[in-house]
Formats: C-alpha cells, structure tokens, sequence
C-alpha cells in the first residue's frame, strides 16, 4: 500500500477553459494552485469554443506544470500520487490533461487517480479548512455545466438527489449576459450590474413543484422580456434591473429547491460549491434562509474565489478524501 500518513498530490485539470496544475498535501493545504485562464480568448466569440479550448490548453500546459512545481517547492520524488479530471467536460480539452498526467505518472512511476469533475466541486469546500466538514454533507454544486443536490453520507458514498434537467445555471448567466450586452465571463457580468439595480420583474423559476433544476425557461423569458422592450438596452437603468431581476429568479429556484431538500435529508453541513459559488448575493440567500432554522447546519463555501471556478487544487482534495 502506497498510502503515506503525509501525502503530496500533484493534479491537473483542464476540463473546459482553464489549464490548472495543483500540489496538495493531505487534501486540504494547498502548495501550489495555478490557473492559465482562456477567458480573454474566448470573450471575442462571447463563449468557449472547444477546438480553441484544447489548443491553449495544449500551449500553456508545461509552462503551468513547471510553475506550481517551482511554486510548491517539492520534487518529482515527494510527490505521492497524480490525480486528473476524467469527466465531465470537453472532450479535446479533457485529453490533454489526461495524456499529460498519464504520462507523468508512468514516467514518475506514480499512481495515477481519475476524478470526476463534479466531484472536484464538491471538494473544494475542503480546502484551507481549519476543521474537516462532518458528514451528513447537503452540497449544492452550481457551475457552467452542472447542478446538482448531492448528499455525502461518508467516504465515497453520494446520492443524487436533484439535478438539471436542461440548462444550468452558470449557462444561464452567460446567456443572459450576453443578451443584455454585458460580455464574458457572464457570472461576474450580472452580478456587477444586479447590484446597481432593483428586481423590478418577476422571471419564472422553472419546476417550482419538483426538486430538480430548469433554466431553459428563464433564459426564453429574459429573451422575450429584451425583445420587448427594443431599443433599452442603452439605458443602464433598464440593463441594471433586468440582470437583478435574472439573479433574484436563479437565487429563488435554488435556494427553494435546497431549503426543500433539506427538510426532508437532515445534515450537519450544507457546502455551496461551483462557479456560481462565488456570487455573493447567492451566498447571502442561503445564509438567511438557513439561520432561520431550529437547528441551523454549519454553511461552507470555497475559501478563495479562484477554488469556486475549474482549479486542480480541488481535483487534488477530491481524490485524496475519496481514497484515503
């Protein structure tokens, strides 16, 4: 057995745009966590292209190895183990990491641990943490890509509760941006813009009677609510309260849907992870919602903005906690 009492995890992740390497040391002390961003890149096509995606990836993913290498300050012989994003994700992107870390692992004679890309969310709450979250653990996950309501029971022992069934809510966000005229990433977009405003309209929040996520809806009614009103999107005001009304309806559905979770799966922690995770009108929502509880849950989000996006130092913590 390879399982040390002190392990260093060297892991990549490079399931969408971003080209991350991380060291981690027993899954939650954080070495080294660099992060090439293509957002830049792909702001001039208002999304990620995959072809473009994969070849950055391609471009930068030494530079970034050798980086949180030197940064972390340990040699190929500390490191214990190589952990990568198996899936989900897009396919050329998720290659190149892949082949990197097989390589590695084969050329370093070091184990090599596959990783679910969600899951990685999931961990990112772990990192930096003085105390470790005691399980049962409520997270919602709310990202680019995915939404989900999972429950960890323990070690490696999830259960889906509730999901999306069309599109997420960090799609949404990008979506809405982009029809307000706002750019990308739409998250940061949004918020900015929400903040200056009031949510003067009342957007639908999708399956208001089931514990599964639908933002397919919202983005058509944002759609026909800018349709309609031709010609305002040079006035701020207008731009301002649609993009808070748009929030207040993507905070309403999942915070409904988590609070209607929990009544019925009682747990110590609730984690909110993800991209979204870093939206802080979302994060306030669900601290009020939660203090009105008898006994309310310990509430955790990702300690640093850049472990709420794609990193590697969260596929590193996912792997250790789910192994060791």
């Amino acid at each position: 057995m390879w399982y040390k009492q002190t392990m260093l995890i060297l892991s990549i992740e490079t399931s969408c745009d971003e080209t991350s390497v991380a060291v981690v040391k027993d899954g939650r002390e954080v070495l080294s966590n660099i992060i090439a961003s293509q957002i830049a890149k792909h702001a001039e096509t208002g999304g990620v292209v995959p072809e473009v995606a994969a070849r950055e990836h391609i471009k930068v993913m030494i530079p970034v190895l050798k980086q949180a290498m030197e940064e972390a300050e340990v040699a190929w012989k500390n490191i214990d183990a190589i952990a990568v994003t198996k899936e989900p994700g897009l396919i050329g992107s998720l290659i190149v990491g892949r082949i990197t870390a097989s390589a590695l692992a084969f050329a370093q004679d070091k184990p090599l641990i596959e990783v679910n890309h969600v899951h990685g969310h999931m961990y990112s709450t772990w990192l930096e943490t003085e105390t470790l979250p005691q399980y049962p653990i409520l997270v919602l996950t709310v990202s680019g890509g995915h939404n989900e309501l999972i429950l960890i029971e323990g070690p490696s022992r999830f259960k889906l509760l509730a999901e999306s069934v069309d599109d997420s809510a960090g799609e949404a966000f990008d979506k809405v941006s982009r029809l307000l005229g706002l750019g990308y990433p739409g998250g940061p977009a949004i918020e900015t813009h929400a903040a200056l405003g009031k949510p003067t309209v009342e957007f639908p929040i999708g399956l208001p009677q089931e514990n599964n996520f639908s933002f397919s809806g919202l983005k058509t009614a944002v759609l026909y609510h800018v349709q309609q009103n031709e010609g305002r999107l040079s006035d701020e005001n207008f731009v301002n309260d649609t993009a808070a009304s748009f929030q207040k309806a993507v905070a309403d559905a999942l915070v409904k849907k988590l609070m209607r979770v929990l009544r019925s799966h009682p747990v110590k922690e609730v984690h909110l992870t993800g991209g979204v995770s870093a939206n802080k009108f979302l994060r306030e929502r669900i601290e009020k919602e939660l203090a009105q509880l008898s006994e309310p849950p310990v509430f955790r989000y990702p300690k640093q903005m850049s472990y709420c996006t794609d990193n590697a130092a969260m596929i590193a913590s996912a792997a250790y906690h789910r192994n060791f």
